[in-house]
């Protein structure tokens, strides 16, 4: 696993006021009007929902870097909130949004079964602890042998009770999982005294942690790498619209620049990102503490082009294909075609629907991306 800088300066959880990854809650969206002073010839849209990692996003919206990357590039770009990750994901699955952030689990078993071709064009983090295993009465991995968990299935929480039992040499079928909306999650387990363990996400998990006989017994810093968090678009049209990805890809990379670099201006963002978020300042930095950013665009493309994303990704598709997941049609876990920067492929090589690609972040990398003339750089 790559080291990775945890800056002081950006350490938060997910915000504590809205749903997170995962969730299969009513859609429900916040969209912004565009707010160019003169309508581009392209318009674009990107679809965001509230979690730590994926801020920046707010950030750069609310405060021109996103119209200022898009005029640049002869575009209009809106970006839509999300009160419901889910229902971003669906919207871009429905091709209501050109573009979408969402974590890699999601991107396969999700646009890529629905027939979406879609390109990985950032990596923007890993869960580093925040989605875990919760526990009452000092409960041990091994104890949840014949428990009811509450988490909400098929989702990332899904997933990481299934890695923290294998780890335990327990198997799913060793306990009862209780589906629950990821709304109700919280409030319920902290209501309900009789229920012994819970998966969730933060902000839940804080909240159910500061609880009295509350343990989180694992989390998603033990399988490192595996929940990624990602930055997406429609092959096709990024194809037909390289500008696009530019444009994303430089509105990323001047908004860590400037969260990554200790002072007023990225704690005044850091504040603004927290009240985006629903919650306090000190609350949303003690998130990314089990948030872990890959600050620059060298070090996401570095990882993206190693080995250990191949070997992570075959973990995450098995178990999509083990729990239905890739489809009715699928046969085995190949149903689906992944390609990765080398030329590789895990999958299907007549079905490849996920693309990882480092070409924009390595560009970005080198400032091969014509920059906006007010940036600065």
């Amino acid at each position: 696993m790559n080291s990775l800088a945890f800056l002081p300066v950006f350490l938060a959880l997910h915000p504590l006021a809205a749903p997170a990854r995962g969730g299969h809650g009513e859609a429900s969206e916040h969209s912004l009007l565009a707010r160019h002073a003169e309508p581009a010839s392209k318009k674009f849209t990107l679809g965001v929902s509230i979690y730590a990692g994926w801020m920046p996003w707010y950030y750069a919206w609310e405060n021109g870097i996103v119209e200022k990357w898009a005029k640049t590039k002869g575009l209009e770009i809106e970006v839509k909130y999300y009160t419901d990750y889910i229902s971003s994901v669906n919207a871009y699955v429905a091709k209501q949004d050109d573009a979408c952030v969402m974590t890699n689990m999601e991107a396969l078993d999700m646009p890529c079964v629905a027939g979406i071709d879609t390109t990985v064009v950032i990596l923007g983090d890993y869960s580093n602890g925040n989605d875990a295993v919760l526990v009452r009465d000092g409960l041990t991995l091994k104890d949840l042998k014949g428990q009811s968990i509450s988490l909400v299935e098929l989702s990332v929480s899904h997933y990481l009770l299934a890695r923290a039992l294998e780890q335990a040499g327990l198997k799913e079928s060793d306990v009862t999982i209780l589906n629950t909306s990821d709304t109700a999650i919280g409030p319920a387990f902290i209501a309900n005294k009789s229920q012994k363990a819970v998966v969730t996400w933060n902000p839940i998990v804080m909240q159910v942690e500061s609880q009295p006989g509350v343990t989180k017994i694992y989390d998603s810093s033990k399988i490192p790498g595996e929940i990624l968090d990602l930055c997406v678009v429609n092959t096709k049209t990024l194809a037909d619209n390289p500008a696009l990805g530019e444009a994303l890809v430089g509105i990323w990379y001047e908004t860590l620049a400037l969260l990554s670099k200790p002072g007023a201006q990225a704690d005044a963002a850091i504040d603004a990102m927290a009240k985006l978020s629903g919650c306090k300042p000190e609350e949303y930095r003690g998130q990314l503490r089990t948030t872990a950013m890959y600050w620059t665009a060298k070090e996401a493309a570095a990882y993206v082009e190693g080995s250990e994303l191949k070997q992570k990704m075959d973990t995450v598709r098995r178990f999509c294909f083990q729990h239905g997941l890739l489809g009715p049609e699928a046969k085995s876990v190949d149903a689906i075609g992944i390609r990765y920067p080398d030329g590789t492929l895990q999958g299907d090589t007549n079905n490849v629907k996920l693309r990882w690609d480092t070409s924009l972040m390595k560009r970005a990398a080198e400032g091969k991306i014509a920059q906006p003339a007010s940036s600065g750089k």
